[in-house]
C-alpha cells in the first residue's frame, strides 16, 4: 500500500486558475468591474427605453380611446331621435326643413310608382341626352313637391321611373312631373284669349290637333284652331317662380326675370301698354292680363288657381320645359301596411342574428370577443349615422346589404383573433402577439374586401344605368359597411385591446386566462 503526500488546502485552491495569487492583481479586477458597469448600464438604459416606450403607448392609446369615445357619441347623437341643430337639418327644395331620419325606400313606407315614357310623334327620334335632362327635371319637381325619399331614374333609352314613397293620391303630382313644362308669352293680336283656351303657338303648333285627339276634348276651347300666335317670350328668361297669395288670398304666382329677359320683357311691355299678353303653358291659356305699364324685372300670374295648381305651376316654370313630352305608361301602388311589415320583420331577423353573432364571439374569444362586439355596437351606429347624414334610402335589398357587412366585419375580427392565438401558441408575449395578430391578418381581410367593394362599385353602376333602385341601393349600404367594418376592425378593436393589455399584467397565463387558447 503506497502512501503519498496529502496536499494541504491552501495548495489545492491554488491550483485552480480563479484562485492563483496572481488572479488578484488590480488590472484584471478593474476590467471585471467596468465590464459589469457598462452591462448594468445598458441594462438600465433599455429599461428606461422600454419604460418610455411603454408610457407613450399608453398615452396614445389614451388619446385614440378619447377619439373613440367622441365620435361614438356624435354617431349615437345623430342616430337618436332627438332635436338637431341647423347645421344638420337639411332642407328641401321646396324650401322646407327636412329632420335627420332614416329615408325608407317604397317597398318599406309604401307610395306610388309612376313610370313614364318618351310621346314623340312617328319618325321623330330622340336628341342625346334629352331623357337625361328629361330624369333631372323630374327629379327636381318631385323634390320641390315636398316629396320625401322620392327616387327618380332613367331606365332604357326612352323611359324614366319615379318612385314617390308616401304619396297616396298621386294625380297631382303625375301631372307635375309629366307636364311638359312649356311657358310661353304670346301676343294675342287683339283676340279674346280666355283661360283655358288651347292656341297653336310659335313653339307649339300642333297643341289644337292634340288637344282634339283626347277623348275628353272640348271643341269649344279651342275656337282658333287654325291659327298660330306669335310667341313672343319663353319660360327660359325666367329667374325664379314663387306660388303666393295675394291681398285678397287667391292664389298667383310671383316670378323674376334674368337681366336679358327683363330688357326683352321690357321692350315689349313698353311698347304694349293697355294690350292684353297671354300666359301659356304647354298650349293652355293660363291669364290674358292687360299691361299696365312697362316691366323690366319681375312680375306676376294671375287667375283662378288652387293652391296645388299654383304650386305646380310655379315648380314647372322654375324648372323649365321638359325637352321630351312623356307620357305615363303604368301606376303602381303599394300598401304602407305591407312596407311597416317588411320592416318589423327586418328588424327582427337582424337582432336575432345580431344577438347570435355575440352570444358566439363571447364564447369562442371571451373578453376579446366581448370587446369586439362592443365595436361592432359602435359600426352599427357608424352606419345609421352615415345613412342619415348622406341620406341613404333604406329598402329590403339595402337592410340585407346592411347585415351582410355586419357579418363580414365579425368575420375581420374572427381572422385576427385566430391569427393572435396562433401568436401567443409560438411564445410570443400578450402584447406582441396583439400587434402581430393585427398585421398579419390584414393583408387577407384588405384583398377580400377590396373584391367585395369592386364588385359593390360594378352593381351600383349596374343600378343607376338601369334604373335598379333594389340592386343600387344593396350594393351602396353593403359598400359602406365593408369601409366602416375595418376601420372598427382594425382600429377600435385594436385599441380596445392595446387598453386591456396595457392595465393588466402581460404574462402568458394571464392571455391565457383572457383569449382562452
Amino acid at each position: 500500500m503506497a502512501i503519498g503526500k496529502i496536499p494541504s488546502a491552501p495548495d489545492l485552491m491554488g491550483n485552480l486558475p480563479l484562485f492563483r495569487p496572481h488572479a488578484y492583481n488590480g488590472k484584471v479586477a478593474l476590467q471585471w468591474c467596468t465590464a459589469l458597469l457598462q452591462a448594468l448600464s445598458i441594462a438600465k438604459r433599455r429599461c428606461f427605453t422600454l419604460d418610455i416606450w411603454r408610457s407613450r403607448s399608453m398615452r396614445n392609446t389614451a388619446i385614440s380611446l378619447i377619439g373613440i369615445a367622441i365620435l361614438t357619441a356624435l354617431a349615437v347623437y345623430i342616430v337618436l331621435p332627438v332635436p338637431h341643430p341647423g347645421w344638420l337639418v337639411r332642407s328641401n327644395e321646396a324650401g322646407k326643413p327636412t329632420p335627420l331620419e332614416l329615408k325608407l325606400g317604397l317597398d318599406l313606407q309604401g307610395g306610388t310608382q309612376v313610370m313614364l315614357e318618351a310621346d314623340l310623334p312617328e319618325g321623330r327620334e330622340l336628341q342625346p341626352g334629352a331623357m337625361e335632362t328629361a330624369k333631372n327635371i323630374v327629379e327636381r319637381r318631385v323634390n320641390s313637391l315636398g316629396v320625401s325619399e322620392a327616387v327618380v331614374q332613367a331606365q332604357g333609352d326612352n323611359r324614366i321611373t319615379a318612385e314617390l314613397p308616401g304619396v297616396d293620391n298621386p294625380d297631382q303630382a303625375i301631372e307635375t312631373i309629366r307636364s311638359t313644362g312649356q311657358l310661353e308669352f304670346v301676343d294675342p293680336e287683339g283676340l279674346p284669349l280666355q283661360q283655358g283656351m288651347v292656341i297653336n303657338t310659335t313653339n307649339r303648333p300642333n297643341a289644337v290637333e292634340q288637344y282634339l285627339a283626347t277623348p275628353d276634348a272640348d271643341p269649344q276651347m279651342a275656337p282658333y284652331r287654325d291659327r298660330v300666335f306669335k310667341t313672343v317670350m319663353t319660360g327660359d328668361v325666367l329667374r325664379t317662380a314663387v306660388a303666393r297669395q295675394d291681398q285678397f288670398g287667391m292664389w298667383e304666382i310671383a316670378f323674376e326675370l334674368t337681366g336679358p329677359g327683363g330688357d326683352q320683357f321690357f321692350n315689349y311691355t313698353s311698347s304694349h301698354i293697355g294690350q292684353p299678353m297671354a300666359i301659356v303653358l304647354d298650349g293652355i291659356v293660363l291669364s290674358a292680363p292687360v299691361i299696365q305699364a312697362a316691366i323690366r324685372d319681375q312680375g306676376v300670374i294671375t287667375g283662378q288657381f288652387t293652391e296645388a295648381e299654383a304650386n305646380s305651376l310655379a315648380i314647372q316654370m322654375r324648372y323649365g320645359a321638359l325637352p321630351v313630352p312623356l307620357k305615363v305608361v303604368d301606376v303602381r301602388s303599394i300598401s304602407a301596411t305591407l312596407g311597416q311589415d317588411s320592416v318589423q320583420r327586418s328588424l327582427t331577423a337582424g337582432l336575432i342574428g345580431m344577438a347570435a353573432v355575440f352570444l358566439f364571439m363571447v364564447l369562442m374569444y371571451r373578453v376579446p370577443g366581448l370587446l369586439a362586439n362592443l365595436a361592432l355596437t359602435i359600426y352599427i351606429f357608424f352606419n345609421l349615422a352615415i345613412y342619415k347624414l348622406v341620406p341613404v334610402t333604406l329598402t329590403l335589398a339595402g337592410i340585407t346589404g346592411f347585415l351582410l357587412s355586419v357579418g363580414m366585419a365579425v368575420d375581420a375580427n374572427i381572422l385576427i383573433f385566430e391569427r393572435l392565438r396562433e401568436e401567443l401558441r409560438s411564445g410570443r408575449s400578450p402584447r406582441l402577439a396583439v400587434e402581430a395578430g393585427f398585421s398579419r391578418a390584414w393583408p387577407a381581410i384588405f384583398d377580400s374586401n377590396l373584391t367585395t367593394l369592386i364588385s359593390c362599385a360594378v352593381l351600383y353602376i349596374f343600378g343607376n344605368q338601369f334604373g335598379a333602385s333594389i340592386v343600387k341601393g344593396y350594393a351602396l349600404t353593403l359598400g359602406l359597411g365593408v369601409v366602416i367594418s375595418m376601420f372598427t376592425a382594425f382600429f377600435i378593436t385594436r385599441t380596445f385591446m392595446r387598453a386591456l393589455l396595457g392595465m393588466r399584467n402581460q404574462r402568458t397565463k394571464t392571455a391565457q386566462l383572457i383569449i382562452g387558447y
